[in-house]
């Protein structure tokens, strides 16, 4: 059964959710020079291949792309929000992978005030989450019509 574009509109917003996150991280780190902790790491390892993932995806009109990308939106959600309580306090430092010359407790950047960069990160992780599962919903009725 073929697949129209609008089934895949979520995707797409998906699609540059990570783009732009993926982007972003690189500005904050080549062109602000801000140093990634061992957590930011972790987060842009999960979040890189996702914008190929999902351009594959798209490309392919996989109709299981939200199933195979779940594995990095959930596991970078889940370091972005370990990395947020860790900047709250709520996490003790000490329990971080944290031995670079970044520490994962420091805020390099707070836009107005107080969101930070794992604040974006858990933010972005949490939109390409709720957009792919849009998809698979919007994908799953669109099988039935």
């Amino acid at each position: 059964m073929s697949s129209s574009n609008t089934d895949f509109q979520f995707a797409y917003a998906a699609w540059i959710v990570a783009l732009t996150g993926a982007l972003g991280s690189l500005f904050f780190g080549e062109v602000m020079k801000l140093p990634p902790c061992t957590l930011c790491w972790y987060q842009r390892i999960c979040l890189f291949p996702l914008v190929a993932v999902m351009a594959v995806g798209i490309a392919l009109r996989d109709r299981r792309l939200g199933i195979y990308a779940a594995p990095l939106v959930l596991a970078g959600l889940g370091i972005a929000l370990y990395h947020n309580g860790v900047q709250l306090g709520w996490i003790p430092e000490t329990l971080t992978p944290c031995t670079g010359t970044s520490s994962c407790g420091e805020k390099q950047l707070e836009l107005f005030g107080f969101i930070t960069i794992p604040m974006l990160s858990a933010g972005a992780f949490a939109f390409i989450g709720s957009l792919l599962l849009f998809h698979q919903r919007q994908i799953g009725n669109s099988t039935h019509e």
